[in-house]
């Protein structure tokens, strides 16, 4: 045993010696190639090491900074928030916790209403109790409530829903569905539900439906046709576009398709919908500004409507999202540049009443500028308070300060009406401020997601009360013993 110890020290320490290498080439070769990867590695660690402690101080910062938004919005912040939950968080404000109990008594009454009169059906008709298919039978209300469900802690009714879901929920319907629609419903709906739950029932409905849309896209632009059948996979537009594709709805399904992509590993839903946007690059003008008709056979524009209401909206807001959902890297880059040349456009548009100086966004035809706002472009405000902070410091003071005015001006949509609820679309007038153009409305969100943002980017609890006011219009308004109806008429009280 001892002699083999001894063998063993002389046989390494021959393994030191230099000139045990000089007389054999090759294994000093091998032994520079063994330093050279040893050093790289070391190097390539220290690197990864660099740069995890530059990600921890930026994260560090955001956390400061959000510290300093809360003291300024009047929370107390302990220095040591470990102590601290979620649930004592929210908890510092007790008005705060009864409105957030009575808007989930709301979602319970409407949804409720739904289970009774309307279930798996797409919508309720709260004032007949009969349940209508108007989006072809795919339980639209429902399957987007999932994440609403989940997130409000209603935990049986979720169980309930994920349970149709699984066992009832069938895309094999003979129906012309609009791609737009159920992209932004049923994929956007599943998917929220999969992210949430992680039940990957949903995630295999969410690829089940998006498969059958996928046949819209195959045109020669690109740019998808608006409407297909599900069961048979043939696709065409609406015969009142003349052949056109809808802006909004052919550029408002890449974050689901992208993020459907991301979670299933197969490339070909984010490629499908990635592809529109390059072609839309190719002809995008230099105020950013797109008509609302596209043909999709040469994919140019069709001399049509500019607008951030209805038929452009959404584009606009996915521009920005689809950048904060790729992580504002290189490979979104273009999609915030292409935001922020259409938020110059927006700018553009952007005109003050007299004599209250509201702000608003007009409407384009041709040349000249049409005085009149859609509640549906009320969704701007909230956008460009959510894109302002990639602004350098005085952009991002403008950006913010418009978002600020226009949700002004949307908010004053609902308040200067009797009801308190907001009509479809509002004309202006010099010295008169605004006039309700079409007088119904039918329960749009678009204000309230924006007062929305801008509570939770300003702190600023005016906007939280704002919100409330609308609540309340609606509770006043709206609400029925069988759920929530829309109003014929917003200047008159039932």
């Amino acid at each position: 045993m001892a002699r083999r110890s001894s063998s063993s020290s002389s046989g390494v320490w021959r393994y030191l010696n230099p000139a045990y290498y000089l007389k054999r080439p090759k294994r000093l070769a091998l032994l520079f190639f063994v330093f050279v990867a040893a050093t790289f590695a070391f190097w390539d660690r220290q690197s990864l090491v660099r740069e995890y402690e530059s990600e921890i101080s930026k994260l560090e910062d955001d956390i400061n900074r959000l510290q300093d938004q809360l003291r300024k919005a009047g929370v107390h912040v302990d220095e040591n928030p470990t102590k601290y939950t979620r649930k004592d968080l929210v908890e510092f404000d007790p008005v705060n916790n009864e409105r957030r109990e009575k808007v989930k008594e709301a979602m319970l009454h409407a949804w409720n209403s739904y289970v009774k009169y309307a279930w798996g059906m797409d919508e309720l008709q709260p004032q007949s109790k009969n349940g209508i298919n108007s989006f072809g039978g795919l339980g639209a209300t429902l399957v987007d409530s999932l994440d609403t469900l989940y997130i409000m802690g209603l935990k049986d009714e979720f169980q309930k829903a994920r349970d149709w879901v699984a066992e009832s929920l069938d895309f094999d319907k003979d129906y012309d569905a609009s791609v737009f629609e159920t992209t932004i419903r049923v994929v956007g709906g599943l998917l929220s539900a999969y992210d949430l739950s992680g039940d990957k029932v949903f995630l295999e409905k969410a690829k089940d439906i998006t498969d059958r849309l996928l046949p819209a896209w195959e045109t020669t632009s690109g740019i998808p046709y608006n409407r297909i059948n599900l069961a048979h996979g043939r696709a065409h537009n609406p015969g009142w576009t003349n052949g056109d594709s809808i802006l909004a709805d052919s550029g408002t399904e890449q974050l689901e398709f992208i993020a459907l992509s991301q979670r299933t590993g197969d490339p070909k839903y984010q490629q499908k919908a990635e592809n529109v946007i390059t072609q839309l690059q190719k002809i995008y003008p230099s105020d950013g500004l797109l008509p609302i008709y596209i043909n999709p056979h040469s994919g140019t524009a069709s001399y049509s409507t500019i607008t951030f209401g209805a038929m452009g909206d959404s584009f606009y807001e996915y521009l920005l999202k689809v950048w904060i959902q790729g992580n504002k890297t290189e490979h979104v880059k273009h999609y915030r540049q292409m935001w922020e040349t259409s938020m110059e456009g927006l700018i553009s548009l952007t005109k003050k009443t007299t004599p209250s100086n509201y702000h608003y966004i007009c409407e384009k035809n041709g040349g000249s500028l049409s005085d009149k706002m859609d509640e549906l472009a009320c969704f701007a405000p909230g956008m460009l308070a959510l894109g302002a902070s990639g602004y350098g410091p005085e952009k991002s003071e403008q950006i913010m300060n418009l978002a600020k005015e226009l949700a002004r001006t949307c908010y004053n949509f609902y308040q200067t009406t009797p009801t308190k609820l907001a009509g479809e679309n509002y004309f202006f007038h010099a010295g008169q401020d605004m006039s309700v153009g079409t007088s119904w409305n039918i329960l749009r969100p678009e204000t309230v997601e924006s007062l929305m943002y801008l509570w939770r980017l300003t702190g600023n609890k005016t906007y939280q009360d704002w919100g409330w006011d609308i609540f309340q219009a609606f509770e006043k308004n709206s609400r029925i013993e069988s759920g929530y109806v829309g109003l014929r008429d917003v200047s008159e009280h039932w």
